[in-house]
């Protein structure tokens, strides 16, 4: 076999992206062609098996969609395949059947086995083209989904939308988180440009279902849906489920007169609890070509067993210490929000906002509640940029002196393993530890605590 290790297969998948200057890479129209992994995907006859698939886009909450739809569809007694991204600790965690990640073994043996189609499609692109890593992963996925008969998959696309490796997959179904602004460099500067490269995902004869969406992203889905032959649908009140109540280990939310026990903190998972629960009676409809009359005591018993790490959770006690992506305005807010209560002081933050993010915006509305401040850092993913140590700090003296708090004490740390125990010692035992950090740093925390994730 070629590959022995995880990171001498990862190595490899990324060989072709890493020969091009993709540092320099512009907006998505302009820069990213999915056809070498529609090549891929030909010369190896993928997918190989029917099923049904969901695609999944969006600015936020994409990967909670993904995994809640699949626990759902899992409860409905579907066999079920998952691509998610990014991973925390392990790239296996990306490609999951049943919410187990893909074995090593396996997944070395598959690239094996795709390795020379792969060779070939590289070999034979200009100097300018590469072939996506997330193409290689796809064709990993539905290779891995076919050996185990999957019959839905439900798909989360990365940034975009339009030019995504992923969109190649034949779905009828679209599902929308909401969208705010992101990514700018790569998909545009205003939210309706943003919202064209996502509403790609959808095909003629298909259909989007949303959350609900600022008017202007809505106007975009709405006639871009059109444009593409497909029709689209947001989500009405009546199918958005409410917050109940804390409960201990998450929140309480009530759908259609049913209570639901969801094991998340975070307030905003309701949302995406409440677009799965419609999302997988769609899908199951159309595998089984019926409805079933008890979808919401199925999507109660899926979701009260679901596991999504890393979305607002909670780590540790004593001090408390709880964990988000929580890295735009949206999901900060909705952050702070869902912990408000169960918050003691001191209240120690520790952020890790990506360059490609409102920064000053963030770090605004992180000034109104530290006690303590620790930015940090990570070097887990190499495609993702943070403000060096003088940047950052300067933006943050200048977010505290606005708020009337130029005295909070502040620092800097190059790494999350730098940063917690700091934390910790700053927020003593009975105070609090927010971590407002980009995925890849949730990887580091989470192997910080000496986690892992094979089955979710």
């Amino acid at each position: 076999m070629t590959f022995t290790t995880e990171t001498d297969a990862v190595t490899y998948i990324f060989t072709s992206l890493a020969a091009i200057n993709w540092r320099g890479r512009g907006l998505d129209e302009d820069t990213r062609d999915v056809s070498p992994t529609r090549d891929l995907l030909a010369l190896n006859h993928l997918p190989a098996k029917p099923r049904e698939y969901a695609i999944v886009t969006g600015s936020k909450g994409k990967g909670s969609v993904t995994t809640l739809t699949g626990r759902i569809l899992r409860e409905y007694g579907h066999t079920v395949g998952t691509i998610t991204s990014p991973h925390l600790v392990s790239y296996r965690e990306r490609i999951r059947v049943n919410g187990r990640a893909i074995p090593l073994a396996d997944f070395l043996r598959l690239l094996d086995e795709l390795k020379p189609s792969i060779d070939q499609i590289a070999a034979s692109l200009p100097n300018h083209k590469y072939l996506s890593p997330q193409g290689i992963f796809l064709a990993l996925a539905l290779r891995w989904f076919d050996e185990n008969d999957c019959d839905v998959a439900v798909v989360e696309v990365g940034r975009g939308g339009r030019f995504d490796d992923n969109a190649l997959l034949p779905n009828h179904l679209g599902l929308f988180t909401p969208i705010v602004l992101e990514h700018a460099r790569y998909l545009g500067p205003t939210t309706e440009r943003i919202a064209w490269h996502k509403v790609g995902v959808l095909k003629s004869g298909g259909h989007g279902l949303s959350l609900p969406q600022a008017p202007n992203v809505r106007a975009t889905l709405e006639s871009e849906s059109a444009v593409l032959g497909a029709t689209f649908h947001e989500l009405t009140s009546d199918q958005m489920a409410a917050y109940v109540r804390d409960w201990s280990n998450g929140v309480v939310m009530g759908s259609h007169g049913l209570e639901i026990n969801l094991p998340f903190y975070g307030r905003y998972e309701i949302e995406n609890a409440s677009l799965a629960i419609e999302a997988a009676d769609i899908l199951h409809r159309r595998v089984s070509g019926k409805s079933d009359p008890e979808h919401l005591n199925i999507s109660k018993r899926g979701l009260e067993q679901a596991v999504w790490p890393g979305r607002l959770e909670k780590l540790a006690d004593h001090p408390a210490i709880y964990i988000d992506g929580a890295v735009n305005i949206l999901s900060l807010r909705s952050f702070l929000d869902s912990i408000r209560a169960r918050l003691t002081p001191p209240i120690v933050i520790i952020s890790a906002v990506p360059t490609d993010r409102d920064v000053k915006s963030v770090y605004a509305m992180l000034a109104e509640v530290a006690d303590q401040w620790i930015i940090t850092r990570t070097g887990r993913n190499v495609t993702i940029n943070f403000p060096d140590e003088a940047t950052a700090l300067s933006a943050a003296r200048a977010a505290l002196s606005a708020a009337g708090r130029a005295d909070i004490p502040l620092a800097y740390c190059e790494s999350i393993a730098e940063a917690i125990p700091l934390s910790q010692a700053w927020a003593g035992t009975g105070g609090t530890v927010l971590m407002a950090v980009a995925q890849p740093a949730i990887g580091d925390a989470m192997e910080h605590f000496g986690r892992g994730f094979e089955v979710v």
